[in-house]
């Protein structure tokens, strides 16, 4: 069967896909992408806080810098209206300088947290790894749970806003694992005292 005039162009020059200039394209698009990461990882050593560089000797005795942790994540739920709310945690947040997106790096990071209610009281957990329970700092009020750590070695730092008001005094709290529980029971809504009205 004889080759027909596209199936000869084609095998001359290349099929659009796999064709010399198509391959150029796609180096030319990776070189770009290999040098934007470079220049990104380059600006964000720069700006990581002191306490997440550090140098480390080799075996061979050469010297390595190390940076981190940094963290970035983030948990979905459905809220009881049934709309998705979406809760980052971490130390890295996108910001901008010069209309340009940036990466920020903070000294602290915020750990994953959640939220539970029931008709009786509010359960926070929090994703503290690499603590001591003596290290934690719990700041409660009516409407509000602060959480932090400061430790050489781990920062964090979360404050919670609360779905309910509760009684920070009869609040219980478990650390094991690396993982924070508090429990905190509402306060509850008392009816209006008031005098009785005498029918005549």
């Amino acid at each position: 069967m004889a080759e027909d005039w596209e199936s000869r162009w084609y095998r001359r020059r290349g099929w659009p896909f796999f064709g010399s200039w198509f391959t150029r394209d796609i180096d030319d698009l990776f070189k770009e992408t290999e040098k934007m990461i470079e220049e990104e990882f380059r600006e964000l050593s720069k700006r990581a806080p002191k306490n997440l560089v550090r140098e480390r000797i080799m075996p061979d005795g050469s010297r390595v810098t190390e940076w981190g942790p940094f963290v970035y994540g983030y948990s979905i739920t459905i809220d009881s209206d049934g709309k998705p709310r979406i809760k980052e945690f971490g130390n890295i947040k996108m910001g901008s300088r010069a209309g340009r997106p940036m990466l920020d790096v903070a000294e602290r990071r915020e750990p994953l947290v959640d939220v539970m209610t029931t008709d009786k009281d509010v359960k926070v957990i929090a994703e503290l790894p690499g603590v001591q329970k003596e290290d934690i700092r719990l700041k409660g009020t009516a409407e509000t749970l602060t959480i932090s750590v400061d430790t050489p070695e781990r920062k964090f730092f979360k404050e919670v806003e609360l779905p309910a008001k509760v009684d920070v005094r009869n609040a219980k709290s478990t650390y094991k694992n690396g993982v924070l529980e508090v429990t905190l029971p509402k306060i509850g809504e008392k009816e209006p005292e008031g005098e009785h009205i005498k029918i005549e």
